[in-house]
């Protein structure tokens, strides 16, 4: 589809919106749920797209797939509890009144999705879209517009007569941008930092709001006390599962010197059999080997060495074997840019802490991760990343309960668990009057009769708040 065929999805999900949301939270979640079960009949088909269009094996897919189905489960399930309203104190300005805070759907929701996972991280926005009240216009990835079309025919299979709550748009940028400036009420978009700007500079003109899921430059930490087989058997898939595209995966390894050699020993036999096209797929874009290559020459010729594979890891158009370099400045680019693709740089360091200090000295602040026998929650108060992994990779990916989303260059917002239902509605503030007495609490300050002590029994109550000393 193109720019002509945007505002016309956008009315019919306009339309549709005044009934979805007039449901009761338990019918939609019984609407999401056979659209669960669709899916899931439907497995061997959405495998094959998702193959096809990626190049990842039937392995990932299958992956990909059931997550999505956990993530869709559990946002059905706890929407309601989730959006319920909440009482608060009205305080003694209005202590005739009962003060609650009510969660509203926002209307139509504009999704833009990715070409990596195009199953699992549009199930993921799609659901807690759908069930916070919203309808959405749903625009796949132009590389993998056949797996976004199984996603919303699933749907429709599922709930007969629902016309306009998941409308799908296949097409290109330019369709993408339409879709920003249509008059949805909000857009959430995944895929890279670069495309995320533009993205909210369309919106921008509209004040359309906007979620951004944008890339990850992540890195791995191997501290002096961390199980070191676990540590390298986590770096290897954290890289290079579906060949590195992954905003979370592994990019950056810093390890510290006192294991640095069984580390990098247990890294290389961990890899060495590892094949593209075997043990993972290929690059989904010419345009992305294009970066890693980019990416790999330019540390080499800047003293980069490899220690797992070399410049022949690029066999055939699209599929390239493990790449970890060595000795790379940390102001070059496959440092401080996202590669999106198998490559990994590994650098050693003194410790812990000058892994932390390394790790977050770059834009993006996605994910992390840190292996170590000691650390514990504490570590990821010292990393900039919107989610940390101890003593494992991309774990909070798969638990639909945590929030998924970063800061900086990574974007904003969060999908996923109560954030990612909370982040498609608009909270509204309301008051209701119990009492009738003369005036509001706050006239009555005006009020000559009531001034005095009402006044200075406020006053009072505030000088008697001392700070901490």
């Amino acid at each position: 589809m193109t720019a002509p065929h945007v505002p016309l999805l956008v009315a019919r999900a306009r339309k549709a919106a005044e009934a979805w949301s007039a449901l009761t939270f338990r019918e939609r979640e019984r609407r999401l749920r056979r659209w669960g079960a669709e899916l899931a009949r439907s497995r061997a088909d959405i495998v094959a797209r998702i193959c096809r269009e990626t190049g990842k094996p039937t392995g990932d897919a299958d992956l990909e797939l059931v997550v999505g189905l956990e993530h869709l489960s559990w946002t059905a399930r706890h929407a309601e509890r989730v959006m319920r309203p909440r009482r608060v104190a009205p305080g003694l300005l209005a202590a005739e009144h009962r003060a609650i805070v009510v969660r509203r759907p926002l209307g139509v929701v504009g999704v833009i999705g990715p070409w990596n996972y195009p199953a699992l991280t549009p199930l993921g926005v799609l659901a807690g879209a759908l069930a916070a009240g919203n309808t959405v216009v749903f625009k796949p990835s132009e590389y993998t517009p056949d797996t976004g079309r199984a996603l919303a025919e699933a749907f429709e299979r599922a709930n007969p007569g629902s016309a306009g709550v998941l409308e799908v748009l296949p097409g290109a940028g330019e369709a993408g941008a339409e879709l920003c400036r249509a008059g949805t009420d909000k857009i959430a978009f995944t895929g890279s930092t670069r495309t995320g700007r533009s993205v909210m500079a369309a919106c921008a003109e509209s004040l359309t709001p906007v979620v951004l899921e944008c890339g990850g430059n992540d890195a791995l930490i191997v501290a002096e006390d961390a199980d070191v087989e676990a540590a390298a058997h986590a770096a290897a898939w954290g890289a290079f599962s579906h060949a590195g595209q992954t905003c979370a995966g592994v990019e950056r390894i810093y390890v510290a010197e006192a294991v640095s050699k069984a580390f990098v020993s247990a890294l290389i036999r961990e890899l060495n059999p590892v094949r593209a096209g075997e043990h993972y797929g290929r690059l989904t874009t010419p345009a992305q080997e294009a970066v890693v290559r980019q990416h790999v020459e330019d540390a080499v010729g800047h003293g980069g060495t490899f220690l797992v594979g070399g410049m022949g890891s690029f066999r055939a158009p699209g599929v390239v074997d493990p790449l970890v370099l060595t000795g790379v400045a940390e102001d070059r680019p496959a440092v401080r840019e996202e590669t999106f693709g198998p490559l990994a740089v590994l650098r050693v360091v003194r410790d812990l802490d000058e892994g932390v200090r390394l790790s977050n000295s770059v834009p993006q602040a996605l994910g992390a991760a840190v292996f170590s026998a000691s650390a514990d929650e504490g570590v990821a108060a010292r990393l900039r990343a919107g989610m940390v992994s101890v003593n494992g990779v991309l774990t909070f990916g798969g638990i639909a309960a945590l929030p998924f989303g970063g800061n900086g260059a990574s974007g904003f917002g969060r999908v996923h668990g109560e954030e990612g239902i909370r982040e498609f509605s608009s909270a509204q503030s309301v008051t209701v009057r119990r009492l009738c007495l003369t005036g509001s609490g706050v006239t009555r300050l005006r009020s000559p009769w009531w001034k005095r002590p009402l006044l200075r029994a406020l006053l009072r109550r505030h000088r008697s708040r001392r700070g901490p000393a």
